[in-house]
C-alpha cells in the first residue's frame, strides 16, 4: 500500500515511515526538504499519485496565533484537495487531546484543521493523544505495532474515527473503550465506524 506521510522527515514522521516500511508498505516521506510543500502545493500532486492513505503529521513553524491558524488552514485545504483529486481512500491526522476545550491559539488552529478534515468527504481518522516525549513511542507507533496495517475506517465518507485518551475516563452511548487492543487500551473511538486505523 502506498502511504504518504506529510511531515515524514520529522521526529514522529521519520519513525512512522520506518514502521510502515517494516510492514511492507510503500511509505513516502513528504516534506519541503523532499520537494513536497502543503503551503505552496509544490509536489503534492506527484506525491499523491497512487496513494491510498495519507498521514498528516505537519506542524506549523510558528506558534503565533494568526500564523499557526493560517498554516493549518492553508495546509489542510491544499492537502485535502490534492487527496480528493487523486482518489486517496483515507486521511489520518495527528491532533491533540482537549483541542475543543481550550482557548489556546494553537488548539484553535488544530480545531480548524479537524473541521476541514471532517467536511472533506474523505474517510478519516483523527488521533488526539495526550503529550509524550521522544523516549516513549508515539501513539501512531503503538497503533502500527499493534495492528497489521491501515484500512479505511468506514465505507461512508461522512463517518469518522476519532481516537481520544481515556483520562478522564468517560462513557456514553456514542463512545466505547478500546480495551481489547492492548497496548492502545487507553483510547476511545467513535462507534460510528467499523474499523480503526
Amino acid at each position: 500500500m502506498k502511504i504518504v506521510v506529510i511531515g515524514g522527515t520529522g521526529l514522529i514522521g521519520s519513525k512512522v515511515i520506518e514502521k510502515l516500511k517494516q510492514k511492507g508498505h510503500e511509505a513516502i516521506a513528504a516534506a519541503p526538504n523532499t520537494g513536497v510543500n502543503t503551503i505552496t502545493s509544490e509536489g503534492l500532486r506527484e506525491a499523491m499519485a497512487g496513494a491510498q492513505v495519507v498521514i498528516d503529521l505537519a506542524n506549523s513553524p510558528s506558534f503565533e496565533d494568526k500564523a499557526v491558524l493560517e498554516f493549518f488552514e492553508t495546509s489542510g485545504r491544499n492537502l485535502l484537495a490534492a487527496e480528493g483529486a487523486s482518489g486517496v481512500r483515507h486521511h489520518i491526522a495527528l491532533s491533540i487531546v482537549g483541542t475543543d476545550r481550550s482557548d489556546n491559539g494553537y488548539f484553535r488552529a488544530k480545531v480548524a484543521q479537524e473541521k476541514l478534515i471532517e467536511t472533506s468527504g474523505i474517510p478519516y481518522t483523527i488521533i488526539r493523544p495526550s503529550s509524550w516525549n521522544s523516549s516513549t513511542p508515539s501513539p501512531l507507533q503503538v497503533r502500527m505495532e499493534t495492528w497489521s496495517g491501515f484500512r479505511p475506517a468506514c465505507s461512508s465518507p461522512s463517518r469518522r474515527t476519532t481516537l481520544l485518551p481515556s483520562l478522564p475516563m468517560w462513557r456514553s452511548r456514542r463512545r466505547e473503550t478500546v480495551s481489547s487492543r492492548s497496548p492502545a487500551r487507553n483510547e476511545h473511538r467513535s462507534t460510528k465506524s467499523s474499523h480503526a486505523i
